[in-house]
């Protein structure tokens, strides 16, 4: 047996005073006068043996309860086995959660102060001979090496709140790392944080005998939080001066309801609209907030709401982009067409370009979110090549055919697109008789649908040949199957067959009520639909409209405290933006090429640190079903003492102190129920 404290064993000689007090016994004796003592004399004698028992005994339970209480303040141990190599080096991989759940507070302070404590102390337990190795979420580049005792205590302070969030199975796997270069070495890992239920691996954590796994548990008082879980508008389109109405969805992470959370938005640092919310416990609520007056261009929003005393999850960033006009291109194989001209220069919003079908700038087909084809009859391998590639890079294309010859180009076309293709043309007088409510081209149009709905009626049209491996969805339909007008998917576009052309020979099509919102829902969902907002800490690729930079250009990603270089990486229908992890912190960023604005880009938590719930000792067990770890609950006072003692062997200053409890009762014990024999008077 050995002692982790030895220096308290002087406290031994305390024993000493006990003793002093039964030698040295100075109760005064009172004289009692007897006529004859004769006859007490064998009583006498019997009565002192019996008081001399008591006494031994009481001081014998008062030097063991002593002794044991000194030797539980000495903290004594029977080393392991593992011991008997003294010469091995220690090397200690110690992770400090800096995620933001650490911004909590206790009686301690905030978490993350606790945690820098605690790892200072657990370094204290070890040898200054020791290597260790500190780790964060961020697991930046300058943790990933073995530092020294100084090093080690320097780099704790440096350590701040941090985005960054991982996995249980993430952070054990990087700090094994570190022992690949130290194999003779005892290897032991300390896990310090809150242990929040979004750390826990969705799998078990494979085990590995030669490394000691202690995790070291912080708990922080019990915070009730509000978060903001998303933010999305009612439709994808925003065009200057139109009212906009933002979908805001809140999440109660507490047990207890939240009454009237205040909501506020600003667009460009000015504030738009206001609101209030009540959410039950452990629930969401949706409320929609409107707003107008906007220009075209980038908007920078931020939302907010007011929740104490958890604030880090308090603003939502998000952007957008106010379409100042839409361009389309109309190729027509013979006249302009009355009722398309009509149907969108009615509208300042709509900017129409008519090109002759042999007059088209290939190079500039990019430049329209929609083109459409007018009864182009002639579809040359380079047209019809240059509208594969325009729509498999997000183009949206919408085919009037022309009926009065043969359909072969057509054919060809589509076939290569691979959607159906022109099957037959028909005379017999057909007439629509389902509509597709649910496709989002018809999202808003009706406020009520009569049940005997007015629909187009088609005199002379396209049969198209029904594929079974296309991806059609059929907005308007004839009897007996037949597609009247339908969309195609081809890359990131989309193709829209109709089946007739738009005159009044062959149908009232472009004369019919349904003609104008489908006419502008196409041409409105034809603009790419840009994420209003991105997650930090993820490996993500951005997807932009095809980009190309000449070699004096380069892309920046900047906000006011912030700027970095991203990777564009191109993709044959689009350009790629690569982030990585450059992105630290939450907030809009402006995307520059040189100094002209491309986008703005928001960036905001992942949202898993918004739930304040813990895993139980239970259930970080169950992940390690194959090896034993072992769990500290951090109590008043250092953790140093109590890793010595671990690391020693296995400690006895708990059994030492019992053992001092139960000899101070024996002593009570005696002193209160052993009685001497009482003296009886003789009888003459």
């Amino acid at each position: 047996m050995r002692f982790l404290s030895p220096g308290f064993l002087f406290a031994l000689l305390t024993i000493a005073i006990p003793v002093i007090i039964h030698l040295f016994n100075f109760r005064k004796f009172k004289k009692v006068y007897f006529s004859n003592v004769r006859f007490l004399k064998n009583v006498q004698i019997q009565t002192s043996s019996r008081q001399h028992l008591k006494d031994r005994l009481i001081l014998a339970t008062r030097i063991l309860g002593i002794s044991f209480l000194v030797f539980a303040f000495a903290r004594p141990y029977i080393p392991v086995a593992e011991q008997q190599n003294a010469l091995q080096r220690d090397v200690l991989s110690i992770f400090i959660d800096n995620s933001y759940s650490m911004e909590a507070v206790n009686k301690e302070g905030t978490l993350l102060d606790e945690a820098k404590r605690r790892a200072r102390e657990i370094a204290s337990a070890y040898s200054l001979n020791d290597k260790f190795q500190l780790l964060t979420n961020d697991f930046g580049g300058k943790y990933q090496r073995l530092m020294s005792f100084e090093e080690f205590q320097t780099a704790v302070e440096e350590v701040s709140i941090s985005s960054a969030n991982r996995k249980l199975d993430q952070i054990i796997s990087r700090q094994k790392d570190v022992f690949l270069k130290e194999p003779n070495s005892r290897k032991t890992l300390y896990l310090i944080s809150d242990f929040q239920k979004n750390m826990l691996s969705t799998s078990a954590i494979e085990a590995d005998s030669t490394v000691i796994t202690r995790l070291i548990r912080l708990n922080s008082n019990s915070q009730p939080n509000i978060s903001i879980d998303s933010v999305w508008f009612n439709t994808a389109i925003h065009r200057p001066g139109d009212s906009h109405k933002l979908m805001v969805r809140l999440r109660n992470n507490s047990d207890e309801e939240a009454v009237n959370i205040p909501v506020k938005m600003r667009v460009n640092t000015i504030q738009k609209a206001i609101g209030s919310m009540s959410i039950k416990p452990r629930s969401t609520a949706t409320d929609t907030l409107t707003f107008s007056g906007l220009q075209s261009g980038w908007q920078e929003a931020e939302l907010e709401i007011t929740d104490f005393p958890v604030v880090f999850d308090d603003k939502f960033y998000f952007s957008f982009y106010v379409q100042p006009s839409l361009s389309l291109l109309i190729i027509n194989g013979g006249a302009e067409n009355e009722y398309l001209n009509s149907v969108y220069r009615s509208d300042q919003f709509f900017k129409v370009v008519n090109v002759a079908a042999g007059n088209i700038n290939y190079s500039g087909l990019g430049d329209y979110p929609m083109i459409i084809l007018n009864e182009v009859a002639a579809i040359s391998d380079g047209l019809g090549q240059q509208l594969n590639n325009y729509i498999r890079r997000g183009g949206s294309l919408i085919v009037f055919p022309e009926l009065e010859n043969n359909q072969s180009d057509l054919r060809k076309f589509l076939s290569s697109a691979g959607t159906d293709v022109p099957d037959q043309v028909l005379t017999a007088e057909n007439k629509v008789s389902i509509i597709n409510l649910d496709h989002p081209v018809f999202l808003g149009v009706f406020d009520n649908v009569p049940k005997q709905i007015d629909l187009p009626v088609a005199k002379k049209y396209i049969r198209y040949s029904t594929q079974s491996n296309t991806n059609r969805q059929t907005l308007l339909e004839m009897p007996g199957k037949i597609s009247f007008f339908s969309q195609y998917r081809l890359g990131s576009g989309k193709i829209y067959l109709s089946a007739v052309p738009l005159s009044q020979e062959t149908s009232n099509f472009a004369r019919h009520s349904v003609f104008v919102p489908i006419m502008y829902q196409t041409a409105l969902l034809s603009l790419r639909n840009q994420n209003l907002f991105y997650k930090l800490n993820r490996e993500q690729q951005i997807e932009l409209p095809k980009t190309s930079l000449n070699s004096n250009q380069t892309l920046k990603l900047k906000n006011e405290k912030f700027e970095a270089i991203p990777d564009l990486r191109q993709n044959e229908n689009f350009s790629q933006l690569y982030i990585a992890d450059q992105i630290k912190e939450a907030g809009n960023y402006q995307l520059l090429k040189n100094d002209s604005l491309m986008a703005v880009l928001s960036f905001n938590e992942a949202g898993s640190e918004s739930d304040m719930s813990y895993a139980t000792d239970e259930q970080l067990k169950a992940l390690f079903p194959q090896q034993k770890i072992e769990i500290l609950n951090t109590e008043p006072g250092s953790l140093t003492n109590a890793v010595k003692s671990i690391n020693q062997g296995t400690s006895l200053w708990k059994v030492c102190l019992i053992l001092a409890l139960a000899f101070f009762a024996a002593e009570i014990f005696l002193i209160r129920f052993y009685k001497k024999t009482q003296i009886k008077p003789l009888n003459n």
